[in-house]
């Protein structure tokens, strides 16, 4: 199994409102979480050694407009889901999608972007659909919806599954040939590849879904009001274009 070095960093973000809009201040400061290598949602840059990325942009948008601070902490996906979980995070921005089961656990915002899954292989690879992985390896990431698919489709095209930690350890195995091939978001695949790596989509999007921002059932409905009615404003004011398109999305 390949591994990469997992950096670790708390960036502190303090969001303050514009005059005549948003929610007064009144100093609480929201812990929140995220992904460390999921690009273009959040990501490390390495050039100023802070996470940036269309998540962590939308969120200082979104805080801007409603005059809430916030701290972020980039954890990782599967640590960031664990830390709202067990109390310790009020909210997680991660590209996480919004789906019935996660939905038992956590509440969720209004959907803040469409993607969904397809199949990645080395760029030389001659795999093209799912019967062509019979027999071989595929890799996956921890508590991600490429994990659920592959998971629910191994018997019927009869492969097995290794998972990683993150998006950059299961894309070496795909491109060292540990792995024939693995399951991620388009977008983020996208921009892998644009990036450098090696690899290849192929086939069509599988179960396209809506990512949401969440925090732990029952808990911070305050900050689930707050992000909404950001998120309109800024898709309103055409800041949220202008994010995409800075992320290229």
């Amino acid at each position: 199994m390949f591994k990469i070095a997992a950096l670790s960093l708390a960036v502190l973000m303090l969001a303050f409102a514009f005059a005549g809009c948003g929610k007064k201040d009144d100093g609480k400061v929201y812990k929140i979480v995220s992904d460390n290598a999921f690009k273009p949602f959040e990501y490390l840059d390495t050039a100023t050694n802070t996470y940036v990325g269309f998540d962590m942009d939308l969120l200082a948008a979104i805080a801007a407009d409603q005059g809430f601070k916030y701290t972020v902490e980039n954890v990782g996906f599967d640590a960031a889901l664990g830390q709202v979980q067990a109390g310790q995070a009020d909210a997680v921005i991660a590209g996480m999608t919004i789906k019935p089961d996660r939905a038992e656990i956590f509440d969720f915002s209004d959907g803040y972007f469409e993607d969904g899954q397809i199949m990645v292989v080395a760029a030389d690879s001659a795999v093209a659909t799912l019967d062509d992985l019979k027999g071989k390896v595929v890799a996956t990431k921890a508590a991600t919806m490429g994990l659920e698919y592959a998971e629910s489709v191994k018997d019927q095209y009869g492969f097995t599954t290794m998972m990683f930690e993150g998006s950059p350890e299961m894309y070496q195995a795909v491109a060292q040939g540990t792995c024939v091939a693995c399951f991620e978001d388009r977008s983020v695949i996208g921009a892998a590849i644009k990036d450098g790596q090696p690899l290849k989509v192929v086939g069509d999007v599988i179960n396209p879904a809506s990512y949401g921002f969440g925090v732990k059932k029952g808990e911070n409905a305050d900050l689930i009001k707050l992000f909404n009615a950001g998120l309109a404003n800024v898709k309103a004011s055409g800041k949220y274009d202008e994010i995409a398109k800075k992320y290229g999305m």
